[in-house]
């Protein structure tokens, strides 16, 4: 596998690709997304008819737009959709129209305390028009008449949706997911798009443990249609993970599944802790992304969300200022590190069973001992092998060995490799 280093250039290189595209909850700007990432890793992209049932919910119409402006009496765009996909109101419908300012006003969305940045607004399920831009443009404006035009189309069409399976060595999986609706946002979501598509292709390189499966769908309803789409496989999940705002300077946090105490839930705190990086572990809530929709009630998944600064958290968060300034190739290799090393206890814990349970076997004779000559941490790796032992009880992971020993988790696995090479320990 590339160095750490080189993979964030490569992610960083992903994201400025992705960051031009006007994206939003459906429409061409995903497939064109999705079209890229395919590039990097085989794609099964899914198109979900308008008007399909899915839970509570209805997939909308297929939103779609080529161009839109505000312009002067002399045909100067003072607001460009061409400029940024983040001026127009997404899911606005057409308009083409001349009017005043004072009635114009009535449609712009601005950012008076920050009035150098350009907001990101929706109005998916309300019929509705309008621009974002910002302030310092809005205020230059004189009154007068503004030729307004947003030539877009809203209609039945699909959403759009897309998985990447690693086969692994048994049919339980383990979800990430991310989303694919916000436009011209780095890092939230297109670093996280970044890391997911990266982390496939580096388990993809081996055979993992849990097969994972990486979900590329737009934020709310577009993980409200996996579900519904996949109520026998949600029966297989055992782990997951949403991936957002991935490549901020800010340090990462990890919030917990609804559970609490969910697998993933113990592993993110763990190697986030044994890794001594600044952090956070937070509480579910249930507001955010789509860790929501997989910790509802009525599936409860073990899902949880890594993010660095999280949603709303900082004040670049869905403006203009989350650019590709914003974002860096060092905080998405941090953030792909850590989930590697998350992924990678998850794989490994296993819970084992003592074959010699009545005393301490002898290790020496069977040349444990003697293969751990050499070794700066001889001591370490003896202890955990007796603790490995002394925890084989059918009821107890390696996690479980790790935390209560304070050892390593790496060290345990592998004295855990030995035991069970000298036929000491079963799975």
């Amino acid at each position: 596998m590339a160095p750490v280093t080189e993979i964030g250039e490569e992610m960083y290189a992903l994201v400025e690709r992705l960051y031009p595209l006007c994206r939003s909850i459906t429409g061409d700007g995903v497939r064109a997304t999705l079209d890229i990432v395919g590039e990097y890793i085989p794609l099964q992209v899914h198109e979900i008819p308008t008007g399909t049932q899915v839970l509570d919910w209805t997939v909308p119409q297929e939103w779609n737009i080529r161009d839109a402006y505000i312009a002067d009496t002399t045909g100067r765009r003072i607001v460009d959709f061409a400029a940024s996909s983040l001026h127009v109101l997404g899911y606005s419908v057409p308009v083409s129209a001349t009017m005043p300012l004072a009635e114009l006003r009535e449609h712009l969305h601005t950012l008076p305390d920050h009035p150098g940045w350009v907001p990101y607004r929706t109005s998916y399920y309300k019929p509705e028009w309008g621009f974002c831009l910002a302030q310092d443009t809005l205020d230059a404006m004189p009154d007068g008449a503004y030729e307004v035009r947003i030539d877009s189309t809203l209609a039945d069409g699909h959403l759009t949706y897309a998985e990447h399976v690693v086969p692994g060595q048994v049919p339980d999986e383990v979800i990430v997911s991310c989303h694919v609706c916000h436009p011209s946002l780095a890092n939230d979501n297109l670093a996280g798009i970044a890391v997911a598509t990266f982390l496939a292709r580096a388990l993809a390189r081996h055979t993992p443990y849990y097969t994972y499966r990486f979900i590329f769908a737009p934020g709310t309803i577009g993980a409200i249609t996996w579900l519904a789409r996949n109520a026998e496989r949600v029966e297989r999940v055992r782990h997951g993970l949403v991936l957002a705002c991935a490549g901020d300077p800010g340090h990462l946090t990890y919030k917990r599944s609804r559970r609490g105490d969910a697998e993933i839930d113990r592993v993110m705190r763990h190697v986030l802790a044994a890794s001594e990086r600044p952090h956070r572990v937070t509480e579910f809530t249930p507001y955010g992304y789509d860790e929501r929709q997989f910790c509802s009630p009525g599936f409860d998944l073990g899902v949880g969300s890594l993010t660095r600064t999280p949603y709303a958290g900082y004040p670049e968060y869905h403006t203009s200022a989350d650019n590709l300034d914003f974002v860096s190739p060092e905080a998405m290799a941090d953030t792909f590190a850590v989930c590697r090393e998350a992924f990678a206890v998850l794989d490994r814990n296993r819970r084992y069973v003592n074959l010699s349970p009545y005393g301490e076997p002898q290790l020496g004779r069977r040349g444990l001992y003697d293969a751990l000559g050499g070794r700066s941490d001889t001591k370490q790796a003896q202890m955990a092998m007796l603790w490995v032992l002394n925890l084989s009880d059918g009821e107890h992971g390696l996690l479980d060995v790790a935390e209560r020993s304070g050892l390593p988790f790496g060290t345990v696995a592998a004295a855990a490799d030995a035991l069970h090479g000298a036929g000491l320990i079963k799975a």
